[in-house]
């Protein structure tokens, strides 16, 4: 009745996505080719359509003109040149790369993408992608029962994350994490799928608050962000390491830590003066615990303001720094973001007349609340500002200090919405935008500007960087800790998951605060999770103020000795760690996996949440319960040793496993090898020895090497460093060892390797490159140089 009036033309007559309230692109109008890819017009909104690597393809809308496709600072690969096609047909058409195909079809646009193998990766039907009035966008994929999803950066929860709906929005929680704690600390939009053990992934590329929905649907899940373009990579896998290798091609990976950030570190919400901090190094030196690292809280700070110390309570800190690191330990202190308003303050004075704070569009400084009191925060979108802040840090590394740490970087605030205004507008290089629009880039963008600060003033050396906050291509930077835990038993439980998912989210450098941050710890607790902190990448006990103190020694001898050992554990293990900490800054694979992740065609993977592997032949079973020493550990195929007793384990099957409090259950797949040098006090000590214990099976190949460098310098990007790799066949008669040529320039302190072989048969004899060995004890020395 209403067609020949304006109704006609009114903006809610635009066809709706089925049963939402979002518009639909609607049919396809033309397909033009261009420098940048496919350009598809619809009627009601644009889509460039780029394949960025052959088994990478890049999809962007916007509703009202040609996608900009401007990526945030996450994205670190370039558009690599891609021979494809293109057909065009009645009803679809049709892109093709030697990797993938994606069907576009017309009416209305939706898209389907296949890989290599003619398997469809991720498909369209009813919905697709969309837009409101708002300027919200939205983009709807079939899903499957079946399909299991894994990443999504720091997320409480169990493993697998179909079921379930998250926000996006990084955000300060001090009230305790549970399973439904959303949003946390970071934000990461990328996801893994993981269907009928075939493997794919999905990165939305957008800096708002975004939602991604595998729950509301049982036939549909959605990603969704408040603005911005709709702008995602597909990864076509087709195995869960195969889809980690691409979408870390896309936003980078970790170079490669300083030894001693992956050693053991001490903290504490404070260590208020240089006396404490320096009876804290004696006492692990005088009890002969390994230590790497002492954190120095907000205390340190003259009045939390930072780049300064409290010259009363540190009256020399480049001569305290200087003494610690002449016993082997490190200081990392604390840095946040919040810089005091104080007109006789400097860096607040430089931060004025340069012009380096947040402001309003109007040109009002924003000031919020935080631990100094009212304070300014500095602009880290704009590159001036990020090298202001990167030059002030030679305030560290002037007094010896090789490491810092970022907290606070939400940005949080002390106030309702716990972070700045959303009505702050940020210079973002030169392109304006937002705080809603860039919230969650901030401690990103702070953590870029502390890594190449530090890594500027250090000549030469590595530096270390923890962070609260992050988002998507955080790991180029940082290392990732879980946040404000609590002294929980569920506390150690979840963080499994968490540190799991943050390693399948391209972050493999990360843990929780080990004994719990906040609430009472106890000996019991501080032990079992002091086991699991030996094994997870990032090793930190730390405690809040005003609970009790969590030192190795603080709850009696009993505790003090396993936890002890499990502390001299993790410095027998680093060459294990540092190889696979290599091969996270090569691959992008994590250090501490999921089992599925290596055994993508096992169901019984696909929720473990209570185990986790090291590498691909190590698993580790921890007990996370009180009073508890029996569990059920699931080991997938192949035969596993227990590496405390030598007992052998036959795989695809669960077992119920006796560990009392001063066991970790750990198994090593028989067939392979790990390495081990003996316990040190801190990696200051030079490693003189290396093991490589080679666990003897009846039949298979196991290949891995060894990996050393200085520990220290950027010299291993040319080379100067030691890779050896090993091949181990297994035979019922004989073992073969295979030692490939050396590649590298670097020679470790040790001169030789000496190979240790556990659950060798009577009739199976060694051989080495060819040459019968003739064991001594079991051992065989191999001279390196």
């Amino acid at each position: 009745m209403l067609e020949d009036t304006s109704f006609a033309i009114h903006p809610g007559k635009k066809a709706n996505i089925a049963e939402t309230p979002y518009h639909d692109i609607g049919n396809v109008k033309n397909v033009t080719e261009t420098r940048r890819g496919y350009q598809v017009e619809c009627e009601h909104g644009y889509v460039t359509v780029q394949l960025y690597r052959d088994d990478i393809i890049r999809i962007t809308m916007n509703s009202v003109e040609i996608p900009s496709c401007d990526s945030t600072p996450a994205v670190y690969a370039q558009k690599q040149e891609v021979n494809s096609s293109i057909n065009e047909e009645e009803e679809h058409i049709t892109i093709t790369s030697s990797a993938l195909k994606a069907v576009v079809h017309k009416s209305p646009f939706r898209l389907s993408i296949l890989d290599a193998d003619g398997q469809e990766v991720v498909s369209e039907q009813d919905r697709g992608m969309g837009y409101h009035e708002t300027g919200e966008v939205i983009c709807y994929k079939q899903m499957n029962q079946q399909d299991r999803f894994y990443g999504f950066g720091e997320k409480s929860g169990f493993l697998d994350k179909h079921g379930e709906r998250y926000t996006m929005w990084n955000t300060d929680v001090y009230a305790p994490h549970n399973q439904e704690t959303d949003p946390l600390y970071q934000s990461i939009p990328y996801f893994m799928t993981l269907r009928n053990g075939r493997a794919h992934g999905i990165f939305f590329d957008n800096s708002y608050k975004s939602t991604f929905d595998m729950k509301s649907e049982p036939d549909y899940y959605s990603f969704k962000a408040e603005g911005g373009e709709l702008d995602y990579y597909v990864f076509v896998g087709p195995t869960p390491k195969k889809v980690l290798e691409q979408y870390t091609h896309i936003t980078g990976r970790m170079t490669i830590p300083p030894k001693w950030a992956i050693g053991y570190h001490q903290s504490r919400y404070s260590y208020e003066s240089e006396k404490e901090v320096r009876e804290i190094a004696k006492t692990f030196l005088d009890k002969d615990i390994p230590l790497d690292v002492i954190y120095l809280d907000i205390h340190y700070m003259d009045e939390y303001r930072v780049f300064t110390f409290n010259k009363d309570q540190f009256p020399n800190p480049k001569q305290m720094i200087s003494d610690l690191k002449d016993i082997g330990i490190r200081v990392v202190p604390i840095v946040d973001p919040g810089v005091k308003k104080d007109p006789e303050y400097k860096t607040y004075q430089e931060g004025i007349r340069e012009d380096h704070f947040c402001k309003y569009i109007e040109g009002d400084l924003y000031t919020g609340e935080v631990w100094p009191g009212e304070s300014a925060f500095p602009d880290f979108t704009d590159e001036p500002t990020r090298k202001w802040w990167a030059n002030k840090h030679k305030y560290y590394a002037d007094l010896g200090i090789e490491g810092i740490w970022n907290d606070m970087n939400e940005p949080a605030v002390f106030n309702e919405t716990k972070t700045m205004d959303t009505t702050v507008m940020h210079k973002n290089d030169g392109k304006p935008a937002t705080h809603r629009a860039l919230h969650n880039l901030y401690g990103l963008q702070m953590g870029k500007a502390t890594f190449e600060g530090m890594k500027q003033h250090l000549n030469g050396k590595r530096s270390f960087l923890l962070t609260r906050a992050g988002f998507a291509g955080v790991q180029r930077y940082a290392s990732v800790w879980t946040g404000d835990n609590r002294s929980f038993w569920e506390h150690l439980q979840m963080s499994l998951p968490m540190c799991m998912n943050l390693g399948i989210s391209g972050v493999p450098f990360t843990g929780p605060d080990v004994g719990g941050f906040a609430h009472d710890t106890n000996g019991e607790l501080l032990t079992r999770w002091t086991q699991v902190g030996a094994f997870t990448p990032y090793f930190r006990n730390h405690s809040a103020i005003g609970t009790l103190y969590q030192e190795p020694w603080q709850f009696g001898e009993e505790y003090e000795a396993i936890i002890k050992k499990y502390i001299q554990l993790r410095y027998q293990w680093l060459p294990q760690h540092y190889m696979l900490f290599q091969n996270a800054h090569e691959t992008g694979l994590p250090v501490m996996r999921p089992l599925f992740l290596e055994y993508p065609e096992d169901k019984k993977t696909y929720n473990l949440n209570d185990q986790f592997m090291i590498g691909d032949n190590v698993v580790i079973a921890p007990i996370m319960q009180p009073d508890v020493t029996d569990r059920a550990v699931y080991l997938p195929k192949g035969n596993w040793i227990d590496y405390f007793t030598g007992e052998q384990y036959e795989g695809s099957s669960s077992h119920l496993i006796h560990a009392e409090l001063d066991t970790l259950p750990i198994f090593v797949k028989q067939g392979t090898f790990i390495t081990h040098s003996p316990s040190r006090q801190s990696t200051m000590v030079e490693q003189e020895e290396l093991y490589v214990h080679v666990y003897a099976g009846q039949e298979g190949t196991y290949e891995s090497y060894v990996y050393e460098d200085d520990g220290e310098t950027y010299q291993y990007e040319q080379s100067n460093s030691l890779k050896l790799p090993i091949q181990v066949e297994c035979h019922p008669t004989r073992v073969d060892v295979s030692i490939g040529e050396k590649e590298g320039t670097f020679k470790p302190a040790y001169a030789s390797l000496s190979f240790r072989f556990h659950g060798l048969k009577n009739q199976q004899e060694v051989y080495m490159n060819g040459e019968r060995k003739e064991l001594q004890h079991s051992e065989v020395e191999l001279e390196l140089f």
